[in-house]
């Protein structure tokens, strides 16, 4: 996750921007930049490659003692984690300056269009578009504030950005557009702060304000103020936080699932980063150094996980067989090494583990070591046990997870596995060189889907409401969102102590439609995909026997809502991606029900975050 810091009032701007940076490294970055104004018309701008140290380093006593300045810490997605690609970025004219946390989706016919109308870039990144386009603004008569707002407009994606002007060096203007990370606005006396993360401000202040999506704000030394994309003024007034390391590390957010939750844009991100090429489009994993002919050259893959992440292992297994054409299964860890597995050196063993410390999975790597089967383990956590023994690491950059019930590495992890499955897919022939550029922008735009996906917050906390009494649900899925409905009713039983079941809508009629009654919600994804018309018929058979029906399903769908008692409406997102969104209702719906019956979210009775003991 990128870390964005910016800075404005009557102290120099240089040591306050390094040390809310440093505040910041627990984030994970490849590179890091700097940009003060110097007073007298002119910017200082240095940036490194690697560890902020190095940043620090290569300004030395340079840094002009200038009162407003930005700071950046990038994790690379558009270009490889270089000097030219690190952040800040400036336009041709060396007047406007960005910093930026997310992907802008359409970068590259803009970039075309700016470049055709003589605009020259300097680096390889998406970012470095937004400065061109709010110089051409300006150019047009705008002022700073306008001229974002205009920018913005031509920009499709989820994001935050900071601008700075050299001609208007009195303001910072701050910027949130769906999801993708936040902005937090730190209010001082004669002086105000801005950040990606509370932990780089609290030293300074502890009143705050938070950008909402589609917030603007325009930062000078004496306050903040806000406005909406059309430009109209907005009332975001500032809250006191206490210093407290916790309240601090929860980012204003009642409990650590829900603020895990609502980093799910970000997090998947994070996962995406430097494994996408746009031009050519390709995705890669260096972190698994198979060659070519090795990936082709596996007959199986075997998934093995526990869990939240054998359900990601099931949704896994569908992208493998569709993206590779190679035959993959899926087993629980803990049952693989007690039934003697038929593997070997052409088996690819995949597991997931996101502490990788889980007990289990462990042993059922250590057994398909032991028959000579080759093994990558999907992981969110460096130099665990399962990276040890695993040939190679697909870490997925989730960042610190803190609730019991998983949430944002579900979805890190199937993002991974999609990378995966197409990097296979690839090396055996099975996807060609359009089909990758569809998929690249597939993934481009997911981040955007996913914030899509959280703001049906508000809709679940009003169904939490309606049915937080009901002691028994039931949860449908078909194909590859069939794991989700079993996610779905792991996560309420896990934090609200509610039974729930998940099943393949399918096997309903074989038993569980005896429960159905006017006393047993039912959760359907009916999402418009290949198997739309198949849950629409169970979705019947559940009416007719009282049933009520919460349904997950696609925007616009209109014959549903006729159908359903409560629709919770997703945008059309790719079938193989749709778990990664059909998943953030069920999770947000089974928060807002714990919530509502007084239950511990964060530290469920009875679980642990790491199953360590067999």
């Amino acid at each position: 996750m990128c870390g964005i810091v910016g800075y404005v009032g009557g102290r120099p701007a240089g040591p306050i921007l390094f040390d809310a940076l440093q505040r910041l490294e627990y984030r994970g970055y490849d590179s890091a930049g700097i940009a003060v104004l110097d007073g007298e018309g002119g910017v200082f701008l240095e940036k490194a490659a690697g560890r902020l140290s190095i940043l620090v380093k290569a300004a030395g006593d340079r840094v002009p003692q200038g009162t407003i300045g930005i700071a950046h810490t990038r994790w690379a997605t558009h270009g490889k984690p270089t000097i030219a690609n690190a952040h800040p970025h400036i336009d041709c004219n060396g007047d406007y300056l960005v910093i930026h946390n997310g992907i802008v989706e359409n970068y590259r016919p803009i970039k075309d269009d700016l470049m055709a109308r003589g605009h020259t870039f300097s680096s390889d990144t998406d970012t470095e578009i937004i400065a061109h386009l709010v110089e051409e603004s300006s150019a047009r008569g705008n002022g700073l504030e306008e001229a974002v707002r205009e920018s913005l407009g031509a920009i499709e994606g989820a994001y935050s950005i900071l601008v700075m002007s050299v001609s208007e060096p009195d303001k910072i203007v701050a910027a949130r557009v769906g999801n993708a990370g936040g902005i937090v606005v730190g209010y001082g006396e004669g002086e105000m702060f801005l950040a990606s993360d509370l932990p780089a401000i609290v030293p300074y202040t502890h009143k705050v304000a938070f950008l909402e999506n589609g917030d603007l704000a325009t930062i000078g030394p004496q306050g903040a103020q806000y406005f909406d994309s059309n430009g109209r003024g907005l009332d975001r007034q500032p809250i006191i936080i206490s210093y407290g390391d916790v309240t601090v590390a929860k980012g204003g957010y009642k409990h650590f699932m829900l603020k895990e939750i609502m980093e799910q844009s970000q997090a998947v991100t994070n996962t995406l980063r430097g494994r996408l090429s746009f031009d050519p489009p390709e995705i890669s994993l260096e972190e698994v150094p198979f060659s070519q002919r090795e990936l082709a050259d596996f007959r199986r893959v075997v998934l093995v996980g526990m869990g939240t992440s054998l359900h990601a292992a099931m949704v896994g297994r569908t992208m493998i067989e569709e993206l590779a054409r190679v035959p993959a299964e899926v087993d629980n860890a803990s049952e693989f090494r007690y039934r003697n597995p038929v593997i070997d050196s052409s088996t690819l063993v995949v597991s997931l583990t996101q502490s990788g410390e889980t007990v289990d999975t462990l042993a059922a790597m250590e057994e398909a070591k032991s028959k000579g089967a080759r093994i990558v383990t999907i992981s969110n956590m460096e130099n665990s046990q399962a990276t040890r023994v695993a040939d190679h690491t697909i870490y997925i950059r989730a960042g610190m997870e803190i609730g019991v019930a998983s949430t944002k590495c579900l979805v890190n992890s199937m993002a991974a596995l999609y990378l995966l499955a197409a990097c296979m897919g690839r090396a055996r022939g099975v996807l060609d060189g359009s089909q990758m550029a569809t998929m690249v922008d597939d993934l481009a735009r997911l981040p955007a889907l996913v914030g899509a996906a959280l703001e049906t917050g508000p809709l679940c906390q009003e169904l939490a409401l309606v049915y937080f009494r009901m002691n028994d649900f039931l949860y449908l899925g078909r194909g590859i969102n069939y794991p989700m409905a079993l996610e779905g009713a792991l996560k309420l039983k896990e934090i609200s102590y509610s039974h729930a079941e998940g099943y393949q809508a399918g096997e309903m009629k074989h038993g569980p439609i005896a429960l159905i009654d006017q006393d047993m919600p039912v959760v359907a994804i009916a999402l418009k995909d290949r198997l739309y018309a198949k849950m629409l018929n169970n979705i019947e058979e559940v009416k007719a026997r009282d049933g009520k029906v919460i349904a997950i399903a696609t925007e616009g769908d209109e014959y549903l809502a006729s159908r359903a008692d409560h629709v919770v409406y997703l945008p059309p997102v790719p079938y193989l991606l749709s778990p990664i969104l059909s998943v953030v209702p069920m999770q947000l719906f089974a928060y807002y029900i714990a919530v509502r019956r007084g239950c511990d979210v964060d530290q469920p009775r009875n679980l642990a975050k790491s199953v360590t003991v067999e």
